[in-house]
């Protein structure tokens, strides 16, 4: 069985009657899009896709400074730059 990753679901066919009220709904919120009982596809508000995107590039950075860790330091004076 498929789960599903988020607390709210509509069928494809409920979207296509009236995305902008499934949207709204939403409240912000992840939506699954359900075909065949399945979840074919997620719908996310604008905001929540940057603020996914935002943490996906703070677990990069993370990954960076742990490789960087234990690395010797430079001294860096920002009148030499």
């Amino acid at each position: 069985m498929q789960t599903i990753h988020a607390d709210a679901a509509v069928s494809l066919a409920e979207l296509g009657k009236n995305p902008a009220a499934v949207l709204e709904q939403s409240e912000g919120e992840p939506v699954a899009i359900l075909a065949d009982g399945h979840a074919a596809a997620y719908l996310l508000s604008a905001d929540y896709y940057e603020k996914l995107l935002d943490a996906l590039d703070d677990l990069a950075l993370a990954e960076i400074i742990q490789q960087r860790q234990g690395q010797a330091h430079i001294k860096v004076d920002i009148n030499d730059l």
